[in-house]
């Protein structure tokens, strides 16, 4: 092997973890916190509206990530910029944990959020430039670990706040998050690639007037994944702010088993991370797998509403697995685009109107619990916008590239 075999190999070795550890910890700040609302309450007074509020930062933060990464991965680099995406985590998860108001809490929380949101745009184009002969098993192990990673805090909030009290119980997501930027860092200070970022981010991230962010509002397959994606969010952000609640209140459960069911909802998404890659790229007809998604989706929603005291652990791994909308759209980000650039475009589009969609979510289900006095009807609005992937399911029944649709020659992007 050559020296700059080795050089490349090392170069991909430490990529791979870097994509790994960042999806590892881009869902920690969002489940960390919902377990242990009541012990923080202690400390920090929260209100309805600001419960709400700080249920709505996640995808808010996200949906902003989705404009402002492409620009900042072009003037910093990718590599570079998913450093200060990890830099962010830590930063914003510390503040969380030292907090002593409501405005320090919520600044804390848009760091972290912010940073993990440049991680989940930045992250398809990452695979596409360093694993371009391996993109489904590459994502499917980062949509495993994105599912890990909502499932650990969920689990281990409640009972470290037990312990050693809710600040430790914060402060443990920001050691984590430094898994992410050591790889990051290290890629960075190597300047491996200082003298081709230019040239090569440039190829991925860039955003011509023919393959901007929002020229993808002119493809229909664009559409279609990011409906997905948007209904995927609607009901993953809402059950992760409020499914604790539901549990404690609906199912007579405590904090701590309602926090274990919250991170058996998480923990689904390890084997949907497994099997979305082989569902993709085996069955021609992905509309289908969508169809399955909403049924079971539907199944769960409708057993926490009218049966939530009986067999409560299935109907939450229903919700569960009609989340398979989620790992689906982050495959098909890189399966129906032909190029870097295309996937760098589609990952923008769909994860920033998507989340901003999927903001929604946990506030709408507030405003109807205040206006219900229930659960029930909040869990009829979730199952509703539910069925809105149907229509993606239809488009999606027949493989098409958003280049075509563009009316883009491949020969017009840098690949």
């Amino acid at each position: 092997m050559t020296t700059s075999t080795r050089t490349l190999w090392r170069g991909r070795i430490l990529a791979l973890l870097g994509i790994l550890f960042i999806a590892l910890n881009v869902r920690t700040a969002v489940a960390a916190i919902s377990p242990i609302l009541g012990v923080i309450e202690n400390d920090i007074p929260l209100s309805s509206l600001g419960l709400g509020v700080l249920g709505m930062l996640p995808p808010v933060a996200f949906a902003f990530a989705g404009i402002g990464a492409p620009a900042l991965a072009r003037a910093r680099g990718l590599d570079a910029s998913l450093l200060i995406a990890a830099i962010a985590m830590v930063l914003g998860s510390g503040i969380r944990a030292v907090s002593d108001n409501y405005v320090m809490l919520a600044l804390g929380s848009i760091i972290a959020l912010g940073g993990m949101g440049i991680g989940n745009i930045l992250l398809p184009p990452a695979v596409k430039k360093y694993f371009p002969d391996r993109l489904g098993t590459v994502t499917g192990g980062y949509v495993m670990l994105v599912s890990l990673g909502a499932a650990i805090p969920a689990f281990f909030a409640a009972p470290v706040a037990e312990v050693a009290g809710w600040r430790v119980s914060v402060a443990v997501w920001a050691l984590l998050a430094l898994t992410a930027l050591v790889p990051w860092l290290v890629l960075w200070v190597r300047g491996r690639h200082a003298r081709r970022t230019a040239a090569s981010d440039a190829a991925v991230l860039s955003t011509s007037s023919s393959i901007s962010v929002w020229s993808m509002a002119r493809s229909r397959t664009a559409w279609a994944i990011t409906i997905a994606f948007a209904v995927s969010s609607i009901s993953f952000y809402s059950f992760f702010a409020w499914l604790p609640e539901i549990l404690i209140e609906s199912a007579d459960m405590t904090p701590v088993e309602a926090g274990a069911m919250l991170s058996l909802f998480g923990l689904i998404g390890i084997p949907l991370g497994i099997v979305s890659p082989i569902l993709v790229t085996r069955i021609s007809n992905v509309g289908l797998v969508m169809i399955g998604g909403v049924i079971a989706g539907a199944a769960g929603f409708l057993g926490l509403a009218f049966a939530p005291t009986t067999l409560t652990w299935l109907w939450v791994v229903f919700v569960g697995i009609g989340s398979i909308m989620f790992p689906l759209s982050l495959v098909l980000i890189n399966l129906r685009t032909r190029s870097h650039e295309a996937s760098a475009a589609l990952s923008g589009f769909v994860q920033s109107v998507g989340y901003t969609v999927g903001a929604l979510g946990p506030f709408a289900v507030a405003l109807v619990r205040e206006l219900s006095g229930g659960w029930v009807a909040p869990l009829m609005l979730l199952l509703a916008t539910s069925l809105l992937a149907i229509l993606s399911a239809f488009w999606l029944t027949r493989p098409r590239f958003v280049e075509d649709e563009l009316c883009i020659p491949v020969g017009e992007l840098a690949d």
